[in-house]
């Protein structure tokens, strides 16, 4: 009975809100985050939700979170909002068979008290339990502009327009949307409704503080949304509190004292916990002794992208630098094939990797694998990575946080028949 009449309740909340999020004139185009009243009084706490296109991969995730960082930021300046972190699971590069991978929580990967020190964050089974059902009230599927962008002067701007492709979400008999939602079958939208978005992150905070009362809304394709300010502060101090978990970390450090010889004292790369304490590095570290290599295969191959290099000519890369940076080991995190692996081995004697057993595969996951390669790449002497990779992009600033000097770091393969082999981009950290 005590069950029913908590259904009830959900129900006419959910219908309440549902009619809404539906009335007519609900969006007004041009509004300013900047004009959000500061201060306002929160009536309860809010839940901000999103999830990403599916066929994107774990570092591009990462980058999104970001955005919405500073989408709660701007929210939190005028109610109560929370960010409750998407289950991982089900990504295109988690290949490893037989390891169950969906509904991982955040907490496996990353430490949620350095993430709450920048913003409020919760896990997905926190806000189940904080909701009182598996139920969001409001889903927004953001989507570009049919009409696409047209030249001249860049404008932010969201409206309510109907769905370009095929919504993702069902109705069920009783009138609630079904989806993947990260793996969680129970979870059920209240309403669903599309957005065309053109903008940065907090352009959509008018639609979420003016145009619905939903406690807990849920944007869905979040990668729509660009950064409000790319590489500023604010940027950093998010990325500065994405701190790998405590246990994958201690993997990695051992890992590098077994064979690589390498530790913080003797690399100075001491690893500030409270990354709130760090302001400025009082000398470069020196790294591990050895090369660090981030060589991505696979779809990089298949998209026969001119700035991959061939594993023959990223071989002879490899031993010019061991030459001249006087190192004799090579640390590599790839993707690469099981037949590419051997050829590797074979070309590239001084290679090492981190090979897990299957039981760490179980313990650790895919995506703790890729965190472990790269807290190994961000320690050691010197990097170089592929091509517009965002595994390389985040080793890039997990080495920039930890201060190395850009020359080891901002570091490419050149493709065998590339003319312009441009290297990345120095983004320099802002405290």
């Amino acid at each position: 009975m005590a069950a029913s009449v908590l259904f009830c309740a959900v129900w006419s909340t959910a219908v309440l809100l549902s009619e809404v999020g539906a009335e007519g004139g609900e969006f007004s185009p041009g509004q300013s985050a900047a004009s959000l009243p500061l201060g306002a009084a929160a009536a309860e706490r809010r839940y901000l939700l999103y999830d990403v296109n599916p066929p994107e991969g774990f570092n591009l995730r990462r980058d999104v979170y970001i955005r919405m960082a500073s989408l709660i930021k701007t929210l939190r300046k005028s109610s109560d909002w929370v960010l409750v972190l998407p289950p991982w699971g089900r990504l295109y590069h988690w290949q490893s068979p037989d390891i169950h991978q969906v509904r991982i929580p955040w907490a496996e990967f990353f430490d949620l008290d350095s993430l709450n020190k920048n913003i409020p964050v919760i896990e997905y089974e926190d806000f189940l339990a904080e909701s009182g059902g598996p139920f969001i009230d409001q889903v927004y599927v953001l989507q570009g502009y049919a009409e696409g962008w047209k030249e001249g002067t860049w404008e932010e701007k969201v409206d309510r327009r109907p769905c370009i492709d095929k919504l993702m979400y069902s109705e069920d008999k009783s009138g609630y949307y079904r989806g993947w939602f990260w793996g969680y079958e129970e979870t059920r939208g209240i309403n669903v409704t599309c957005l065309s978005v053109q903008g940065s992150a907090s352009i959509i905070a008018p639609v979420l503080l003016k145009n619905t009362t939903a406690r807990s809304v849920m944007l869905d394709r979040a990668e729509n949304l660009l950064h409000d300010h790319y590489g500023g502060k604010d940027y950093w101090d998010t990325r500065r509190s994405m701190v790998f978990a405590q246990h994958l970390r201690i993997v990695g450090d051992e890992f590098r004292a077994r064979l690589l010889q390498s530790n913080d004292k003797t690399d100075k790369t001491i690893f500030q916990e409270d990354w709130t304490k760090v302001k400025v590095k009082p000398s470069l570290p020196l790294g591990g002794p050895y090369l660090a290599v981030h060589l991505r295969r696979k779809d990089f191959i298949w998209g026969h992208r001119e700035d991959v290099p061939s594993l023959r000519r990223a071989a002879e890369e490899i031993h010019s630098l061991l030459k001249k940076l006087k190192l004799k080991k090579v640390f590599i995190a790839t993707d690469s094939d099981r037949q590419d692996l051997e050829e590797l081995q074979k070309l590239i004697p001084e290679m090492v990797r981190y090979e897990p057993t299957w039981e760490e595969l179980e313990l650790y996951k895919d995506g703790g694998v890729a965190i472990i390669d790269q807290w190994i790449c961000a320690h050691a002497r010197y990097f170089i990575g592929t091509s517009v990779s965002t595994f390389s992009f985040r080793i890039h600033e997990e080495r920039e946080i930890l201060g190395f000097d850009p020359k080891t770091t901002y570091n490419r393969f050149c493709g065998d028949q590339e003319k312009n082999c441009e290297q990345p981009t120095h983004w320099k950290i802002v405290y």
